[in-house]
């Protein structure tokens, strides 16, 4: 994978943390089950995977892939005969052995993303396959993202906290989010800050604030109006 690759401690849990960011990838309560409660049930999926077909579900922050195994779980559940479609946007790609070994805690869903890890390792950051169209693109999104041709359905805004990684939460590329949805798409993300929410809803999201994950009171939600 292109880019410059992400520095990482490990805790005693086996959780990996960004040192660049000084955050961990994912709770360290429970990672599975927030990246549903956040990012599932935050977009209304996978109610929404057949509602709008094909559906393509775009992410800020790769991380460790976690998101993308937990989409393609829950639309392989749905019985869609038509791929799902994935973009991710990442700055600095976690070596393929350590997303390995970070997914190593979630064995429910690791055989959902086995193919694309294989796939990465060997260079390629775009894979087709019967239920699945992902593609990854590396580089700071604020130059990559208004280069993208598409639009999303669902996105996944995972960048590290906002108050650590404020690059990827900064209104220009929050507008363009927007700017790459499709008509009635949404956003989910786990953070709650109300710079955030300021700028989502100022770049055409309607926004609310929902119950979070585990001791986080508060997430974000919205459609685009």
């Amino acid at each position: 994978m292109e880019g410059q690759e992400a520095d990482i401690d490990w805790t005693d849990q086996g959780v990996p943390v960004s040192r660049r960011f000084d955050d961990p990838y994912f709770s360290m309560a429970d990672g599975l089950a927030e990246t549903r409660h956040v990012f599932l049930r935050g977009n209304g999926l996978p109610e929404r995977f057949k509602l709008h077909q094909p559906h393509h579900v775009a992410e800020l922050g790769f991380g460790t892939g976690l998101t993308l195994a937990v989409m393609r779980a829950a639309y392989r559940t749905t019985g869609l005969d038509t791929p799902l479609r994935f973009t991710t946007f990442e700055a600095f790609p976690m070596p393929v052995s350590d997303m390995h070994k970070a997914l190593e805690h979630f064995p429910e869903v690791t055989e959902e993303i086995d193919d694309i890890l294989h796939a990465l390792a060997g260079g390629n950051t775009a894979v087709s396959a019967p239920d699945l169209e992902f593609t990854l693109i590396t580089g700071d999104a604020r130059e990559t993202l208004p280069n993208w041709a598409r639009q999303a359905d669902s996105w996944c805004l995972d960048g590290f906290s906002p108050a650590k990684n404020p690059e990827l939460w900064h209104p220009d590329l929050l507008r363009g989010v927007a700017e790459h949805t499709a008509p009635d798409g949404t956003f989910a993300t786990y953070t709650a800050a109300g710079h955030v929410r300021r700028a989502l809803a100022e770049a055409g999201f309607e926004v609310r604030r929902v119950p979070g994950f585990g001791r986080k009171r508060h997430m974000s939600v919205g459609r685009l109006t």
